[in-house]
């Protein structure tokens, strides 16, 4: 299928559009800077490079602990417990997230588009569409926080890994692929571990549609910069949504499909979660009135 979505070409400033591996030089040149432009600040740094659009990637930097804005990432757990269904222990032992399909609408060059190129793309809040496309998904408000792990480190937080997360939105389409929202992007973004291998991006809860159990998709990368050129991807898998939130959110307006298609199925009977979902099923907390957190602990 053709790409539909936002083409930058004539819009913005010059250079505005680069790419993320554009943006990552700049990053690079930016942490070089020496004496007085050290000494703006952030702020200053940004200013100087024209960093309008460079703000959410310089906060998402690896090595920091930057989430959706200010908000908080989570602490990776290595005491014995259980963290978003997947258990961890004193010794450090973890387990790994299942490999699974990307489905048919990845956006990441494999199958038609590729959002991983293009300058924007890394950041928290992933309800707006970025470059020239500009819809907003609407829905029931949705925190998705994910601690990465190590498992070659002895489950150690993994500080600098980026994932990309992408979904369907309340309808159950897909941007950059569904022919109502092909020239939108959103629902789709980068982020890069803190320290402690938390990142968390802000959403919306997804539809349920024909024949799936209400998903969301994830790629994990060593980095940002393998990230944006898809390459030496760590793990593709998908986190499954509680029945009984599920149940509570698909009551609201603008779900009735959702409800229907929730009806149909289940996780033991969906084709990505029957052979097991115990590591792939988040914990969620929160009301629709407030909107909800879901958090998992994805050890690759």
């Amino acid at each position: 299928m053709s790409d539909h979505g936002d083409d930058h070409h004539g819009h913005g400033p010059p250079g505005h559009d680069l790419g993320l591996r554009a943006d990552l030089a700049t990053l690079a040149t930016l942490a070089t800077l020496t004496g007085r432009q050290r000494r703006l600040g952030r702020r200053g740094m940004l200013g100087l490079l024209g960093g309008a659009g460079l703000a959410g990637l310089v906060g998402c930097a690896p090595g920091t602990d930057a989430g959706a804005g200010s908000a908080a990432t989570s602490t990776a757990s290595t005491a014995t417990g259980s963290t978003g269904g997947v258990t961890t222990t004193a010794a450090g032992s973890c387990e790994a997230i299942p490999e699974e399909t990307a489905g048919p609408y990845p956006a990441d060059g494999s199958n038609g588009p590729d959002v991983l190129g293009r300058s924007g793309v890394v950041r928290g809040d992933i309800r707006s569409s970025f470059g020239s496309a500009s819809g907003t998904a609407e829905g029931v408000p949705l925190t998705v926080t994910l601690t990465v792990l190590d498992l070659a480190a002895g489950c150690a937080p993994f500080a600098g890994a980026a994932v990309y997360l992408w979904h369907c939105d309340r309808d159950g389409g897909y941007s950059m692929y569904s022919p109502e929202i092909a020239d939108q992007n959103y629902l789709r973004g980068v982020q890069a571990a803190g320290r402690d291998g938390g990142l968390t991006f802000t959403s919306i809860f997804p539809a349920a549609y024909s024949g799936r159990w209400p998903h969301l998709h994830f790629e994990v990368y060593p980095s940002l910069g393998d990230a944006a050129g898809a390459s030496g991807r760590l793990a593709t898998s998908q986190l499954a949504l509680p029945a009984d939130v599920c149940d509570t959110v698909y009551a609201t307006d603008g779900y009735a499909r959702s409800a229907q298609n929730l009806r149909r199925t289940s996780l033991d009977t969906d084709m990505v979660f029957r052979d097991g979902h115990r590591a792939q099923l988040a914990t969620v907390t929160g009301s629709v009135a407030d909107g909800y957190a879901a958090t998992l602990t994805v050890a690759v």
